[in-house]
């Protein structure tokens, strides 16, 4: 394989890794606001049911819809998560593959040393 191929590969495997990194990046903040949205909900259905807050229904639609949109969008996320992640590791294995394969040529082998 040519070194310039094989400098090609691992570019290219760089750039993905990078991106995938980013992505993941992305899942961690989602699955916080997800987080959020889980426990605002809860924590108003728990309100209204001692009785701090009044009955409001469209206060409980919202706190449902939260609470509900918050459980399938920590659950979708995961799943997307723990996809990128198996692709980063495939990933970040063929770079190291990749490089471990270059054969490295001496560079400088007929300098003269001055004493």
């Amino acid at each position: 394989m040519d070194d310039g191929d094989v400098s090609d590969q691992i570019a290219l495997l760089e750039d993905r890794i990078e991106r995938l990194s980013e992505s993941i990046e992305r899942c961690g903040k989602i699955a916080v606001g997800a987080k959020i949205a889980i426990a605002a909900g809860s924590v108003w259905f728990a309100l209204a049911l001692i009785r701090i807050f009044p009955f409001n229904p469209t206060a409980f639609v919202a706190a449902t819809t939260a609470v509900l949109g918050g459980v399938v969008l920590l659950g979708s996320n995961s799943t997307t998560w723990t996809q990128m992640d198996t692709e980063l590791h495939t990933a970040e294995a063929a770079r190291a593959d990749l490089i471990g394969g270059i054969e490295l040529r001496v560079v400088g082998e007929n300098v003269r040393t001055v004493h």
